[in-house]
């Protein structure tokens, strides 16, 4: 699988990183690790008024800090895709932030990227470009917000949905069933298979949504996964990030839009408030 990881030097960065080269899926991942340096966005201050006498040299300085940090930060990402044995590249581009991560990820494979970029003045971006990145993106995206680790809990969120669908389709056709355990023994990954219902008015309700998490729970331990069924009443988010730090989830799949008009039982921003919100890394698929 081909994966774009944005890199900026922070910690998040690199989890992105570790985590693309981890990731359990087939055929083996195909990493470019891309560094973004918006000098624009060093002049956006002094856009609605004249240059102030003496500000400029401050620019440019800054300019050349940047610039000689990317430097640093691809060879960094460099030598870090070779201790990790992955098959990757390591991309520089001077333009605005997620514009350059969407044009280079296009509409097949995967963006893994870090919740949180550099924090203060070395902010090469911020929080809100993995939220903006998930939103606009026509690919898959990988919200990482932890250390890397072996994945060994998923928590697959359905609501009967054609993007729920692609995220079912996604878990058993590019991911791995199996896990590397103690002495290379291998161990099924567990799936807890969760559908929230905002209401239950009817009985109806609760059996179609049990069915439905039936259903999913079938095709996934067919694949060799180790199942579990979950049927929750509540607000999807807030149950979704319930169950997942309850059951210590590594991973949450949830597809990008959810269905619509009175049927809505999931959201598109269920999918955005998880990448926000959610205790543990969110792949949001497309």
């Amino acid at each position: 699988m081909k994966i774009l990881v944005p890199v900026d030097g922070s910690k998040y960065g690199r989890w992105a990183t570790e985590w693309a080269a981890r990731m359990p899926v087939t055929p083996p991942n195909q990493i470019t690790a891309l560094h973004v340096i918006d000098v624009a966005a060093l002049r956006a201050p002094f856009m609605v008024q004249p240059i102030i006498v003496g500000t400029e040299h401050v620019i440019q300085a800054e300019i050349k800090r940047l610039l000689a940090r990317g430097k640093e930060v691809a060879a960094e990402t460099t030598a870090l895709l070779a201790t990790l044995r992955v098959q990757g590249k390591v991309l520089t581009a001077k333009e605005a932030v997620v514009p350059a991560i969407l044009k280079r990820a296009g509409r097949n494979g995967l963006i893994a990227i870090g919740h949180r970029g550099l924090d203060a003045l070395d902010r090469f971006f911020l929080g809100s470009v993995s939220s903006a990145v998930t939103q606009h993106a026509s690919c898959s995206v990988l919200v990482v917000k932890q250390s890397p680790r072996p994945i060994r809990r998923i928590l697959l969120a359905t609501d009967g949905s054609t993007s729920s669908e692609k995220a079912l389709q996604f878990v058993l056709k590019k991911m791995q069933a199996r896990r590397t355990g103690q002495n290379d023994a291998p161990l099924a990954i567990e799936v807890t298979v969760l559908h929230v219902m905002p209401f239950l008015k009817y009985p109806e309700v609760k059996e179609t949504g049990k069915a439905l998490v039936h259903y999913y729970a079938d095709k996934l331990a067919k694949a060799g996964y180790e199942v579990e069924e979950v049927s929750k009443l509540g607000h999807p988010a807030d149950e979704i990030m319930k169950v997942a730090e309850q059951h210590g989830i590594d991973l949450v799949v949830a597809g990008a839009k959810g269905l619509g008009a009175v049927a809505r039982f999931f959201l598109g921003s269920v999918s955005m408030r998880l990448v926000q919100h959610s205790p543990c890394s969110v792949l949001v698929v497309r």
